[in-house]
């Protein structure tokens, strides 16, 4: 298995992967919040819920999948820049994987809803002009991850089948992590207050 990424000559990229079911073995995700995610399982929605509510919870779904997408979009770009050491590269790529990771099972959700996964952009309006140094990938890195935990503590409570909600709430806890750790890598306080907002 590979631990770093790697650019082939078409720029088609090699990245280390893992199933999500092995990775949310840990106990992160509930069965049922698994099952729905690998794409394994149907959404129960109660007699009250209509189609509507699975439609509400796709949009949310794709919104969090286009995310995704942006953050291993934007991983590369660091990655690509030259500018960061040994070690910084091997935590962005496996935070890149991370993103990976939760898009394939965004995406998996969102077939077994009965919906169209969202597709990634074409291009992304990253502020690459202002890439001058590790420290300021550090810091791009680390308002992506703000804006991902923001998005998410957004989202938990709006899905109508609460298994995604369990889901969405693991996935705000790895952007919260991702964010400490950039954090702590510029000199920043990791954990600056007792709440997220």
């Amino acid at each position: 298995m590979r631990d770093e990424i790697m650019i082939e000559e078409e720029g088609s990229i090699i990245l280390p992967r893992r199933s999500f079911l092995s990775v949310s073995g840990t106990g992160l995700l509930s069965a049922g919040a698994v099952m729905l995610l690998a794409g394994c399982g149907t959404a129960s929605y109660s007699k009250n819920a209509n189609a509507s509510s699975a439609e509400g919870d796709i949009r949310i779904l794709n919104s969090a999948l286009g995310a995704e997408q942006e953050a291993v979009a934007a991983y590369q770009v660091g990655a690509e820049s030259g500018l960061l050491g040994e070690g910084t590269l091997a935590v962005a790529v496996k935070f890149q994987d991370h993103h990976k990771q939760h898009a394939d099972a965004l995406a998996k959700a969102v077939k077994d809803l009965g919906g169209e996964p969202a597709a990634p952009m074409e291009k992304y309006d990253f502020p690459t002009d202002q890439l001058k140094s590790e420290e300021d990938v550090l810091r791009f890195a680390a308002g992506l991850e703000k804006g991902a935990v923001s998005a998410y503590l957004g989202a938990v409570p709006l899905f109508e089948e609460r298994a995604l909600s369990k889901a969405a709430a693991s996935i705000l806890g790895d952007e919260a992590m991702h964010w400490a750790i950039l954090r702590q890598a510029v000199g920043d306080d990791p954990v600056p207050d007792a709440f997220v907002s």
